[in-house]
């Protein structure tokens, strides 16, 4: 398990109340299952419209559950782009 930081952006920030906090997960599905729990209600619905970096690499279409997470890593939760 790994240990790292999620950063919210825009609406997500909003619906989490707070710009950032630490994740310990696996992989990228672990760690947007755990904010869920922690912040149910506007995030998880939020979360359906986002798109996701790792460690500066977008996540694309890709499973959330392919996705490894590092030690000391960054997950940023980012609002829908126009035309992205």
């Amino acid at each position: 398990m790994a240990a790292g930081t999620i950063r919210y952006w825009a609406a997500a920030k909003a619906a989490a109340g707070t710009a950032e906090e630490p994740y310990a997960a696996t992989t990228l599905a672990e760690a947007l299952d755990a904010a869920r729990r922690r912040h149910p209600g506007e995030l998880v619905r939020v979360l359906m419209r986002c798109s996701f970096l790792v460690d500066g690499d977008p996540v694309g279409t890709r499973r959330h559950e392919t996705v490894r997470l590092a030690e000391g890593g960054t997950v940023e939760v980012l609002p829908p782009f126009a035309g992205g």
